[in-house]
């Protein structure tokens, strides 16, 4: 499938995987940290959902109020003196379908988005591999575009863009985000488009720290102030984060992202 050259709401490129950076320019009291780092990779954190938990109160509250609408509706017509008024029961039908395939998705995002979503550069293999979690609110519930579904792309083909845009009454309003196009190798067709981080300058900090580690390795990146984050263990301070689905990335995808390619020998 090819997706349009920008998304709506692009507002500029974010400098390209070849371009040259400079250590001067990453903070070294980026919070949160790289997961981890060693001679063949960098993992970066990344998460959708700010705050979990607010799509489970607000959805299960807006559903039961569908609900109770429904039920009104129907006890109302039961036990009415005059005629059934099917328009009326249509309108409590409406009430409850609407309130069940708006929020279903965000109570499902809720339970079911892994705690990270975390991206490894290998420095060797030239490739980017996502713990992609893909979503489809018009499916809400759908099983087979619901889930992880790790994917791995040559750190060639990427451009990192920046969005600012108005979001319906429901997505948050003022929103600004940096995503990751994938072009198909040797063309200029958008492949796949990945969610990177809701912060410009967090976007930012991230980016050049990717781009520094691809570059120059491990050894050229800051010591940075706070330490890694275990998001699998970790002790949450939100009791919805504590019970997240944890990252497992598919074993062989694991073990190629973690290590270096084996050199071909030479007879």
């Amino acid at each position: 499938m090819t997706l349009p050259h920008r998304g709506l709401g692009w507002r500029y490129d974010l400098p390209a995987p070849s371009t040259p950076v400079t250590q001067q320019e990453i903070m070294s009291n980026l919070e949160p940290p790289p997961n981890h780092i060693d001679q063949n990779y960098i993992e970066l954190p990344r998460t959708l959902l700010r705050v979990r938990g607010v799509g489970i109160v607000t959805g299960a509250l807006a559903i039961l109020s569908g609900t109770a609408a429904l039920l009104f509706g129907l006890i109302i017509e039961t036990y009415s003196t005059r005629s059934i008024d099917l328009e009326h029961i249509a309108v409590s039908i409406g009430i409850f379908l609407g309130a069940i395939f708006t929020f279903t998705p965000y109570i499902r995002l809720d339970l079911k988005l892994p705690r990270d979503e975390p991206i490894r550069f290998n420095r060797h293999r030239r490739k980017v591999y996502f713990y992609q979690y893909r979503i489809d609110r018009l499916h809400p519930f759908s099983r087979k575009t619901w889930g992880v579904k790790p994917v791995a792309y040559n750190w060639n083909e990427l451009t990192v863009e920046v969005y600012q845009f108005y979001a319906p009454l429901g997505y948050g309003g003022y929103k600004e985000e940096i995503r990751i196009s994938v072009r198909k190798p040797g063309t200029d067709e958008i492949i796949d488009r990945i969610f990177f981080t809701d912060d410009i300058e967090a976007g930012k900090q991230y980016w050049a720290t990717a781009r520094l580690f691809m570059h120059e390795g491990a050894e050229a990146l800051p010591d940075f102030v706070h330490p890694p984050w275990d998001w699998n263990e970790g002790i949450h301070s939100n009791p919805f984060n504590q019970r997240a689905p944890k990252v497992q990335w598919p074993t062989e995808m694991d073990l190629e992202s973690r290590t270096a390619p084996i050199p071909e020998v030479r007879q």
